[in-house]
């Protein structure tokens, strides 16, 4: 029976299924490739889940990033067309099987500033910014996404409950690029 299987499952791990169980399970439909050597049951992940557990199972340091980040943080109404994911920079991007991903290189020095793990089906981890560290990265990169999107989150994040800005400019510190910038609309909000 396979409603003891977990959601995703590496084909290589024998203490769960057979190879031969696991052909039959995909030739059956319950079952679907998402990665070399990785399948994810069909009805617990949709496409985007899918693209985000086969790129972190590959590379444990990829890290949803600026638009995807600010979605799931709640701080636009743009909805994402693709997954923004982190690499450090020099990293290589993966093939990915269904979604579209747009990929991102940041600094390695500050690349794990910010980064906290989401977790997807199957106990599968990613890596996505926190709130604060992705408006500083919209901030940094406001040449690229413009500055409504930028401010826009700023105030959304602004108007929580527990938000601060001097742990956000502390934070800000490490990106120089962004830290005068948000330093005035923060001036301008308060």
């Amino acid at each position: 029976m396979s409603g003891d299987l977990p959601d995703v499952l590496r084909g290589d791990d024998r203490s769960v299924v057979s190879r031969r169980r696991l052909a039959a399970l995909v030739a059956d439909g319950v079952y679907e490739k998402i990665a070399p050597g990785v399948y994810a049951r069909a009805d617990a992940i949709d496409d985007t889940t899918a693209a985000q557990a086969s790129i972190a199972l590959r590379r444990p340091d990829a890290t949803l990033c600026l638009l995807s980040a600010l979605s799931i943080h709640d701080l636009t109404d743009e909805i994402p067309t693709a997954s923004h994911i982190a690499l450090p920079r020099g990293a290589h991007k993966l093939a990915v099987r269904w979604e579209s991903v747009e990929w991102h290189f940041f600094d390695r020095e500050t690349f794990s500033i910010g980064r906290e793990e989401r977790s997807l089906p199957g106990g599968v981890q990613i890596g996505l910014y926190t709130a604060e560290r992705t408006i500083i990265d919209v901030f940094r990169l406001r040449h690229a996404w413009g500055s409504d999107l930028a401010i826009e989150a700023l105030k959304r994040w602004v108007r929580r409950r527990g938000s601060s800005p001097g742990a956000l400019m502390n934070l800000a510190a490490s990106f120089p690029a962004a830290r005068p910038a948000l330093q005035n609309a923060l001036e301008v909000l308060l």
